[in-house]
């Protein structure tokens, strides 16, 4: 059985295939269009399909469109109604309705070959929900949706079993926590439906001073639901326009909404687990990209361990509804393998690369060793190696590395990547030494969404990564599923005594994550980087020769 999931309704567009149960493929059309996002979440580009990734996904496992099963769409047009019945007014939603309805015939023309009646409709947050429900290692577990908005709705509430979806609640729009977490994005200057993550980052400079008058704005109703009513954040902080300096009261509302955000949250968590009674909660849709609030519902709910999808974002819906219907055609899908699910290069394939670049490289006898020297060195290293991943998040194969020990390194990678200075950048960490480090989030933490406590003799060792609160958002490294990266890792450790290099995404700002061979060199030639490790290979910085007079 071959499905082929779809994301294009709204942002990040993505395909995902599954075949005979298994997830073989998954990946974001921005790696391969170089657009951040794919596009942008207007009504005009809802047509807009994924057609690179999803050829890719296809060629991947040889299969032709005709011999599809099925193509899951992660969003249904008929349980949409008109923008009055949403209570958002938005005008747009009416050409997105019908973009979508068209789905079907725009996939056949974008992969020739396809049936468009094979093409099925999967409610958006059912998407979502099987993202995290259906792909989490532990079949039976209770599921939590939160993002923006789907059809009509922007919450779900249920529980697999046996992995068979039951939904206990969801919450209608125009309410939507995801929403009013976007409003506050662009009232903050940033990029909505792009850079929340930047208002998490602020959130860590502020305090909720605030909390009193957002409490009555933004509640829990008890039944599984909940009310964001209209709120003004001019009343809390002026209104920045990018690039505006932020003050201490923008970093207040930030702290302020996203510590509301975070209460709200645990008692959604609390009253699922009421109604389950499951060890495990699942979380999709693009709050669950929160790693701050993630941990507090760990800390706080009754659930033993909290799964979180990597691509928990819209991209994660591709995943989500291929797994919904190949389970409705009969298949017993199995959990998702990890999130290296993306295009990769042999070791020859590479080598044509950089004779084609006509780059100097050299292979070393280990090029875990190479780099571990280069970053005891305090050298940054670009690391290209193995499959990209499924997600926003750089998790070990697509990855900008550095020393964490020096404090000015901060700064430092934020410059390369030319990116905000508030940002925080975070530590790879082996697992086995991770628990005498850091503390309160989930040990094993693979997927880099939930933030730890640095101990407090660890604080001064590794500054780049320890955030302005004392946490970092850690992902800890196994030799077994992992083997390089802990290899680099160990043989950093044993040059340095810290079993920990910093790790963010191998992009500058404004771009998607580093993909293929090409977008590899092309960030090493612009940004000052020391090394490249791409493949076996290494490619080393030059040394620049000073100008004669």
């Amino acid at each position: 059985m071959k499905v082929l999931g779809i994301n294009a309704i709204y942002h990040d567009p993505a395909a995902a295939l599954v075949v005979d149960g298994r997830v073989v493929a998954a990946a974001e059309e921005e790696r391969f269009s170089r657009r951040k996002h794919g596009k942008r979440p207007l009504p005009w580009s809802a047509w807009e399909l994924p057609e690179l990734s999803a050829a890719w996904c296809l060629a991947e496992a040889g299969i032709r469109p005709e011999e599809l099963d099925a193509v899951a769409y992660s969003f249904d047009p008929a349980l949409m109604g008109t923008p009055e019945e949403s209570g958002l007014f938005d005008d747009g939603d009416t050409m997105r309705k019908r973009y979508a309805e068209m789905a079907p015939d725009f996939l056949a023309h974008a992969l020739p070959g396809l049936d468009p009646a094979k093409v099925r409709f999967v409610k958006h947050h059912v998407a979502h929900a099987a993202s995290a429900g259906k792909a989490a290692p532990q079949r039976d577990n209770a599921v939590l949706v939160l993002d923006g908005r789907g059809e009509a709705h922007s919450h779900l509430a249920g529980r697999y079993v046996d992995g068979q979806l039951e939904i206990l609640a969801g919450q209608a729009l125009p309410h939507s926590l995801g929403l009013m977490y976007e409003d506050l994005t662009d009232h903050l200057g940033f990029l909505r439906s792009s850079d929340e993550f930047k208002v998490m980052a602020m959130a860590s400079y502020g305090k909720p001073r605030f909390l009193g008058e957002l409490s009555e704005l933004i509640r829990a109703t008890g039944d599984g639901g909940f009310v964001t009513e209209t709120i003004d954040f001019a009343e809390f902080a002026p209104r920045l326009g990018k690039g505006d300096q932020w003050t201490e009261d923008h970093a207040d509302l930030a702290a302020s909404v996203q510590t509301r955000l975070e209460e709200v949250l645990v008692d959604l968590a609390r009253w699922v687990h009421e109604q389950t009674g499951e060890k495990t909660l699942t979380m999709a849709g693009g709050t669950a990209l929160n790693c701050v609030a993630n941990t507090r519902i760990l800390a706080e709910s009754p659930f033993e361990q909290v799964w979180v999808q990597p691509a928990a974002g819209d991209a994660g819906t591709a995943l989500g509804a291929a797994l919904h219907v190949a389970a409705e055609l009969g298949e017993r899908t199995e959990p998702m393998p990890g999130a290296a699910l993306g295009r990769g290069w042999g070791d020859d394939q590479i080598e044509r690369w950089l004779q084609t670049a006509a780059v100097d490289y050299e292979r070393p006898d280990d090029v875990a060793e190479a780099v571990a020297e280069v970053l005891a060195d305090n050298g940054i290293v670009a690391w290209f190696q193995g499959r990209s991943e499924y997600g926003p998040r750089a998790l070990g194969h697509r990855s900008l590395l550095a020393h964490p020990g020096f404090e000015a390194n901060l700064e430092r990678m934020n410059d390369v990547k030319g990116r905000e200075q508030f940002r925080p950048v975070a530590p790879m960490v082996l697992l086995e030494r991770a628990p005498e480090i850091f503390s309160r989030g989930p040990i094993p933490s693979p997927y880099m969404l939930f933030v730890h406590d640095v101990a407090p003799e660890w604080k001064d060792r590794i500054p780049t990564v320890t955030h302005v609160d004392g946490t970092a958002r850690i992902q800890t490294i196994d030799a077994e599923t992992e083997p390089l990266v802990h290899r680099m890792i160990a043989a950093f450790e044993r040059r340095t005594g810290i079993p920990v290099v910093v790790n963010t995404s191998l992009n500058t700002a404004g771009r998607p994550m580093v993909d293929d061979p090409r977008d590899a060199l092309e960030c090493f030639g612009s940004a000052p980087v020391d090394l490249l490790a791409i493949g076996p290979f290494v490619v080393r910085r030059p040394v620049r020769t000073p100008r004669p007079e």
